[in-house]
């Protein structure tokens, strides 16, 4: 059973350590983004060296670092889903040395009363994707450590937010009807695809994790809109604000 899987009694047989040699140590903050729009339009506004990339069979990414608000910070184009997102943390913070890693991206809007116009800070995730049981002991929803420390920067910034419980599926095309009623009747606001992954490997690793999301699609209504999706994904505005939580938490 997938629920049976954590195992953190014998040693890994593949670490990062087996395709890149020695951890470097370059700087301790990554900023990830999912999409490519920002990540193109950040590279045009910021001075930026690579320094280092993720290869695989199919894509070979670069790691940029970039000077915000005066601290040398990593960023990068993240993989979508929990599995490919979180080993992608884990090879970064091997190729840079980071080991505080914010995030923002896109999320369905599981209450659009709730999350119309306000920013998403998860509180815990819903744990239906594989990754998290890999680094986890079983259990429906994993905390998400720094949720109240990035509410108290969100008051502190006057940003609108509204803090709840997440969905993380990778499978997109099985949020059915029953499904979301099921998520919506335990206090889920969004559903997205990542974090309960992201947030059992930063445990695990003893990675420092901030993470945000905007709701862009509605799954609350009687059909499905995706109008907002776009925006959500592709909006300058979350950069700035991660710009903004990595100058509050240097405080």
């Amino acid at each position: 059973m997938i629920n049976e899987t954590f195992d953190n009694k014998s040693r890994p047989v593949i670490t990062a350590a087996s395709f890149y040699g020695e951890q470097q140590h370059i700087c301790d903050t990554a900023i990830a983004t999912f999409s490519r729009v920002v990540f193109s339009e950040i590279l045009e506004r910021f001075e930026h060296e690579q320094i280092g990339e993720i290869s695989s069979a199919n894509r070979v990414k670069p790691i940029y670092l970039l000077n915000v608000n005066g601290r040398d910070t990593a960023f990068y184009l993240s993989e979508i889903g929990s599995s490919s997102s979180s080993n992608d943390m884990v090879d970064v913070n091997w190729k840079t040395g980071a080991d505080r890693f914010i995030f923002f991206g896109s999320a369905g809007a599981l209450d659009n009363n709730a999350t119309r116009g306000r920013y998403v800070i998860p509180t815990e995730a819903y744990r239906d994707e594989g990754m998290s049981y890999h680094y986890a002991p079983p259990s429906d929803y994993i905390k998400i450590k720094n949720s109240d420390a990035l509410t108290g920067i969100f008051d502190k910034l006057h940003l609108p937010y509204v803090a709840g419980r997440v969905w993380s599926t990778d499978a997109i095309y099985r949020e059915t009807e029953n499904n979301v009623v099921k998520r919506r009747s335990d206090g889920c606001i969004a559903v997205e695809m990542e974090l309960a992954g992201l947030q059992a490997v930063s445990d695990y690793h003893g990675f420092e994790l901030y993470d945000f999301l905007v709701t862009g699609d509605v799954l609350d209504g009687d059909d499905y809109d995706c109008v907002g999706l776009n925006g959500a994904n592709h909006d300058l505005d979350k950069f700035f604000v991660a710009a903004s939580v990595l100058k509050e938490l240097d405080k």
